[in-house]
Protein backbone atom coordinates (compact mmCIF):
# COMPACT_ATOMS: atom_id res chain seq x y z
CA UNK A 1 0.00 0.00 0.00
CA UNK A 2 1.02 3.52 -0.54
CA UNK A 3 1.31 6.07 1.97
CA UNK A 4 1.02 9.78 1.66
CA UNK A 5 1.93 12.46 4.71
CA UNK A 6 1.17 15.91 4.15
CA UNK A 7 -0.28 18.37 6.81
CA UNK A 8 -2.68 21.19 6.72
CA UNK A 9 0.29 23.46 8.63
CA UNK A 10 1.83 23.40 5.13
CA UNK A 11 -0.23 25.62 3.48
CA UNK A 12 0.40 28.19 6.02
CA UNK A 13 3.89 28.92 4.74
CA UNK A 14 2.81 32.02 3.37
CA UNK A 15 4.98 33.71 0.37
CA UNK A 16 3.37 36.83 -1.03
CA UNK A 17 1.70 36.96 -4.30
CA UNK A 18 4.30 36.85 -6.55
CA UNK A 19 6.54 33.89 -5.03
CA UNK A 20 6.46 30.40 -6.92
CA UNK A 21 5.81 28.26 -3.52
CA UNK A 22 2.58 28.94 -3.01
CA UNK A 23 -0.05 27.09 -0.98
CA UNK A 24 -1.68 26.27 -4.70
CA UNK A 25 1.02 23.77 -4.76
CA UNK A 26 -0.61 21.45 -2.41
CA UNK A 27 -3.99 22.59 -3.39
CA UNK A 28 -3.69 21.30 -7.04
CA UNK A 29 -2.00 17.83 -5.69
CA UNK A 30 -4.89 17.08 -3.46
CA UNK A 31 -7.09 18.24 -6.11
CA UNK A 32 -5.81 16.02 -8.72
CA UNK A 33 -5.74 12.92 -6.27
CA UNK A 34 -9.50 13.44 -6.02
CA UNK A 35 -10.23 13.98 -9.47
CA UNK A 36 -8.13 10.85 -10.67
CA UNK A 37 -9.94 8.20 -7.93
CA UNK A 38 -6.03 7.53 -6.39
CA UNK A 39 -7.35 9.95 -3.38
CA UNK A 40 -9.11 6.72 -1.98
CA UNK A 41 -6.33 4.30 -2.50
CA UNK A 42 -3.50 5.79 -0.57
CA UNK A 43 -3.46 5.38 3.44
CA UNK A 44 -2.95 9.20 4.64
CA UNK A 45 -1.09 10.38 7.62
CA UNK A 46 -0.81 13.58 9.05
CA UNK A 47 2.87 14.76 9.73
CA UNK A 48 4.26 15.20 12.79
CA UNK A 49 6.74 17.87 14.24
CA UNK A 50 10.44 17.49 13.38
CA UNK A 51 12.74 17.31 16.97
CA UNK A 52 15.61 19.23 17.46
CA UNK A 53 17.79 16.59 17.81
CA UNK A 54 16.66 15.12 14.14
CA UNK A 55 17.39 18.37 12.47
CA UNK A 56 20.73 18.83 14.52
CA UNK A 57 21.96 15.31 13.05
CA UNK A 58 22.32 17.31 9.21
CA UNK A 59 22.24 21.54 10.66
CA UNK A 60 24.42 23.12 12.34
CA UNK A 61 23.34 24.45 15.94
CA UNK A 62 24.00 27.89 15.36
CA UNK A 63 21.86 27.95 12.07
CA UNK A 64 18.81 26.20 14.14
CA UNK A 65 18.89 28.75 16.94
CA UNK A 66 19.34 31.59 14.22
CA UNK A 67 16.54 30.47 12.25
CA UNK A 68 14.16 29.68 15.40
CA UNK A 69 14.71 33.29 16.70
CA UNK A 70 13.71 35.20 13.31
CA UNK A 71 10.84 33.32 12.95
CA UNK A 72 7.81 36.14 13.34
CA UNK A 73 4.84 35.20 15.73
CA UNK A 74 1.49 35.21 15.05
CA UNK A 75 0.61 38.45 13.08
CA UNK A 76 4.37 39.22 12.81
CA UNK A 77 5.71 40.60 9.30
CA UNK A 78 7.40 38.11 7.35
CA UNK A 79 10.92 38.17 7.63
CA UNK A 80 13.29 37.16 4.24
CA UNK A 81 16.14 34.72 5.09
CA UNK A 82 17.48 35.39 1.62
CA UNK A 83 16.05 37.50 -1.38
CA UNK A 84 13.91 33.72 -2.19
CA UNK A 85 13.55 32.37 1.03
CA UNK A 86 10.83 33.76 3.06
CA UNK A 87 9.49 32.97 6.62
CA UNK A 88 5.80 34.12 7.02
CA UNK A 89 4.08 33.54 10.59
CA UNK A 90 3.14 29.79 9.91
CA UNK A 91 6.48 28.82 7.88
CA UNK A 92 8.60 27.56 10.99
CA UNK A 93 5.30 25.07 12.18
CA UNK A 94 5.25 24.16 7.77
CA UNK A 95 8.81 23.38 7.79
CA UNK A 96 8.91 21.42 11.14
CA UNK A 97 5.88 19.57 9.58
CA UNK A 98 7.99 19.00 5.88
CA UNK A 99 10.96 17.78 7.88
CA UNK A 100 8.97 15.47 10.31
CA UNK A 101 6.90 14.01 7.22
CA UNK A 102 10.46 12.38 6.20
CA UNK A 103 10.74 11.18 9.40
CA UNK A 104 7.80 9.52 9.81
CA UNK A 105 7.98 8.05 6.11
CA UNK A 106 11.10 6.29 7.16
CA UNK A 107 9.49 5.23 10.48
CA UNK A 108 6.28 3.99 8.72
CA UNK A 109 8.45 2.01 5.74
CA UNK A 110 10.70 0.23 8.02
CA UNK A 111 7.88 -1.10 10.35
CA UNK A 112 6.56 -2.36 6.90
CA UNK A 113 3.06 -0.55 7.68
CA UNK A 114 3.20 1.24 4.21
CA UNK A 115 5.93 1.38 1.07
CA UNK A 116 6.61 3.09 -0.65
CA UNK A 117 5.50 6.38 0.83
CA UNK A 118 5.12 10.09 -0.88
CA UNK A 119 5.44 13.43 1.43
CA UNK A 120 3.55 16.25 -0.23
CA UNK A 121 4.94 19.07 1.85
CA UNK A 122 6.39 22.88 1.53
CA UNK A 123 8.49 24.02 1.91
CA UNK A 124 10.90 22.30 -0.11
CA UNK A 125 14.13 21.49 1.64
CA UNK A 126 16.89 20.48 -1.11
CA UNK A 127 19.06 23.85 -1.20
CA UNK A 128 19.25 24.14 2.27
CA UNK A 129 22.62 23.48 3.78
CA UNK A 130 24.09 22.75 6.63
CA UNK A 131 24.20 26.02 7.90
CA UNK A 132 22.10 27.77 5.78
CA UNK A 133 18.76 28.70 4.06
CA UNK A 134 18.37 29.13 0.39
CA UNK A 135 16.55 28.80 -2.77
CA UNK A 136 12.96 28.63 -1.05
CA UNK A 137 14.59 25.68 1.32
CA UNK A 138 14.55 26.51 5.58
CA UNK A 139 15.65 22.58 6.66
CA UNK A 140 16.99 20.08 4.26
CA UNK A 141 13.88 17.76 4.49
CA UNK A 142 15.22 14.83 2.07
CA UNK A 143 18.75 14.86 4.27
CA UNK A 144 16.79 14.88 7.98
CA UNK A 145 14.97 11.45 6.61
CA UNK A 146 18.06 9.94 5.23
CA UNK A 147 19.89 10.49 8.44
CA UNK A 148 17.18 9.08 10.31
CA UNK A 149 17.51 5.92 8.67
CA UNK A 150 21.15 5.65 9.14
CA UNK A 151 21.15 6.82 12.70
CA UNK A 152 17.45 5.27 14.25
CA UNK A 153 17.42 2.46 11.99
CA UNK A 154 20.98 1.28 11.77
CA UNK A 155 21.04 1.19 8.03
CA UNK A 156 24.82 1.00 6.30
CA UNK A 157 23.99 2.33 2.50
CA UNK A 158 21.29 5.19 1.64
CA UNK A 159 20.80 6.27 -1.89
CA UNK A 160 19.13 9.38 -2.73
CA UNK A 161 17.80 10.21 -6.34
CA UNK A 162 17.27 13.83 -6.94
CA UNK A 163 15.50 15.13 -10.89
CA UNK A 164 14.56 18.77 -9.41
CA UNK A 165 15.52 20.80 -12.41
CA UNK A 166 17.84 22.70 -9.67
CA UNK A 167 20.99 20.79 -8.31
CA UNK A 168 20.06 19.91 -5.03
CA UNK A 169 23.27 21.63 -3.85
CA UNK A 170 22.35 21.52 -0.31
CA UNK A 171 21.96 17.25 0.30
CA UNK A 172 25.37 17.10 -1.49
CA UNK A 173 26.74 19.59 0.35
CA UNK A 174 25.54 17.54 3.74
CA UNK A 175 26.33 14.16 2.36
CA UNK A 176 29.72 15.17 0.04
CA UNK A 177 32.26 12.49 1.11
CA UNK A 178 29.50 10.07 3.30
CA UNK A 179 30.47 6.38 2.00
CA UNK A 180 27.06 5.26 3.57
CA UNK A 181 24.91 7.93 1.25
CA UNK A 182 24.76 7.63 -2.57
CA UNK A 183 24.26 10.76 -4.24
CA UNK A 184 22.48 11.20 -7.99
CA UNK A 185 21.29 14.64 -8.94
CA UNK A 186 20.22 15.69 -12.90
CA UNK A 187 19.39 19.21 -12.86
CA UNK A 188 19.65 22.20 -15.81
CA UNK A 189 23.09 23.97 -15.91
CA UNK A 190 24.47 26.43 -15.87
CA UNK A 191 20.96 27.52 -13.65
CA UNK A 192 19.92 28.06 -10.47
CA UNK A 193 22.29 28.13 -7.39
CA UNK A 194 24.97 27.54 -10.17
CA UNK A 195 26.59 24.58 -8.47
CA UNK A 196 27.27 21.04 -9.58
CA UNK A 197 28.90 19.85 -12.75
CA UNK A 198 29.84 16.33 -14.33
CA UNK A 199 30.97 13.72 -11.60
CA UNK A 200 30.84 10.45 -10.61
CA UNK A 201 32.56 9.65 -7.59
CA UNK A 202 31.84 7.12 -4.73
CA UNK A 203 29.30 8.29 -3.77
CA UNK A 204 28.10 11.49 -6.19
CA UNK A 205 26.81 11.48 -9.21
CA UNK A 206 25.88 14.85 -10.93
CA UNK A 207 24.75 14.85 -14.16
CA UNK A 208 24.10 18.24 -15.53
CA UNK A 209 21.63 19.05 -18.45
CA UNK A 210 21.88 22.06 -20.94
CA UNK A 211 19.20 24.09 -21.41
CA UNK A 212 16.91 22.87 -24.08
CA UNK A 213 17.27 19.03 -23.56
CA UNK A 214 14.33 17.20 -23.63
CA UNK A 215 13.14 13.68 -22.70
CA UNK A 216 15.55 11.56 -25.12
CA UNK A 217 18.62 13.48 -22.95
CA UNK A 218 16.66 12.86 -19.52
CA UNK A 219 16.59 9.55 -20.07
CA UNK A 220 19.62 9.05 -21.26
CA UNK A 221 21.24 10.76 -18.38
CA UNK A 222 19.48 8.00 -16.15
CA UNK A 223 19.89 5.01 -17.58
CA UNK A 224 23.80 5.56 -18.43
CA UNK A 225 24.87 7.17 -15.62
CA UNK A 226 22.21 7.00 -12.61
CA UNK A 227 21.42 3.49 -12.74
CA UNK A 228 24.59 1.23 -13.24
CA UNK A 229 25.53 3.10 -9.69
CA UNK A 230 22.60 2.92 -7.66
CA UNK A 231 22.58 -1.14 -8.55
CA UNK A 232 26.28 -1.09 -7.87
CA UNK A 233 25.22 0.46 -4.81
CA UNK A 234 22.84 -1.73 -3.90
CA UNK A 235 20.94 0.72 -1.47
CA UNK A 236 18.76 -0.75 1.68
CA UNK A 237 16.34 2.44 1.37
CA UNK A 238 15.73 4.63 -1.80
CA UNK A 239 15.09 8.46 -1.05
CA UNK A 240 13.66 11.05 -3.87
CA UNK A 241 13.25 14.48 -4.29
CA UNK A 242 10.87 15.00 -6.49
CA UNK A 243 11.16 17.98 -8.18
CA UNK A 244 8.57 18.62 -11.30
CA UNK A 245 10.05 21.85 -12.40
CA UNK A 246 11.52 20.40 -15.42
CA UNK A 247 8.12 19.86 -17.29
CA UNK A 248 8.24 21.46 -20.55
CA UNK A 249 4.82 23.35 -19.13
CA UNK A 250 6.86 25.15 -16.39
CA UNK A 251 8.16 28.04 -16.82
CA UNK A 252 10.85 27.73 -14.18
CA UNK A 253 13.39 26.44 -16.50
CA UNK A 254 14.34 25.28 -20.00
CA UNK A 255 14.02 21.81 -19.75
CA UNK A 256 11.16 20.11 -21.63
CA UNK A 257 10.17 16.82 -19.90
CA UNK A 258 6.61 15.76 -19.57
CA UNK A 259 4.52 13.19 -17.98
CA UNK A 260 5.66 10.56 -19.30
CA UNK A 261 9.20 10.57 -18.19
CA UNK A 262 8.36 10.98 -14.95
CA UNK A 263 6.26 8.12 -14.63
CA UNK A 264 9.47 6.05 -16.83
CA UNK A 265 11.80 7.37 -14.31
CA UNK A 266 9.60 6.07 -11.31
CA UNK A 267 9.49 2.58 -12.89
CA UNK A 268 13.41 2.61 -13.02
CA UNK A 269 13.73 3.27 -9.30
CA UNK A 270 10.74 0.92 -8.22
CA UNK A 271 12.72 -1.74 -10.18
CA UNK A 272 16.05 -0.96 -8.36
CA UNK A 273 14.56 -0.97 -4.90
CA UNK A 274 12.51 -3.96 -5.61
CA UNK A 275 16.28 -5.58 -6.64
CA UNK A 276 18.24 -4.04 -3.64
CA UNK A 277 15.84 -2.84 -0.48
CA UNK A 278 12.63 -4.87 -0.60
CA UNK A 279 11.37 -1.72 -2.36
CA UNK A 280 11.64 0.64 0.76
CA UNK A 281 10.63 3.60 -0.92
CA UNK A 282 10.32 7.32 0.68
CA UNK A 283 9.82 10.19 -2.19
CA UNK A 284 9.50 13.77 -0.88
CA UNK A 285 8.12 16.98 -2.86
CA UNK A 286 10.62 19.21 -4.22
CA UNK A 287 9.41 22.07 -6.85
CA UNK A 288 7.38 22.20 -9.36
CA UNK A 289 5.74 25.43 -9.64
CA UNK A 290 2.72 25.24 -12.40
CA UNK A 291 0.00 24.14 -10.25
CA UNK A 292 -2.17 21.97 -13.05
CA UNK A 293 0.43 20.31 -14.23
CA UNK A 294 2.38 19.91 -10.81
CA UNK A 295 -0.35 17.82 -9.83
CA UNK A 296 -0.57 15.78 -13.28
CA UNK A 297 3.20 14.93 -12.81
CA UNK A 298 2.57 14.14 -8.79
CA UNK A 299 -0.06 11.57 -9.85
CA UNK A 300 1.76 10.03 -12.76
CA UNK A 301 4.43 8.98 -10.15
CA UNK A 302 2.15 8.17 -8.09
CA UNK A 303 0.91 5.65 -10.11
CA UNK A 304 3.42 4.11 -10.90
CA UNK A 305 4.57 3.88 -7.07
CA UNK A 306 1.39 2.16 -6.08
CA UNK A 307 2.13 -0.25 -8.83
Amino acid sequence: MLGMISHYECLDHVTGDLHPDTPARLEAINNQLIASGMDYVLRHFDAPLVSREELGRVHDAAYLDRVYAMAPGPGGAPVEIDGDTVMSPGTLRAAERAAGAGVMAVDLVMQGDVKPVFCAIRPPGHHAVRGQAMGFCLFNNIAVAAAHAMEAHGLERVAIVDFDVHHGNGTEDIFKGDRRVLFCSSFQHPFYPFTGHEKETENLVDVPLPAGAGSEEFRAAIADHWLPHLNSFAPQMLFISAGFDAHVADDMSSISLVDGDYAWLTEQLVAVAARHCDGRIVSMLEGGYEPATLARSVVAHLKVLLG
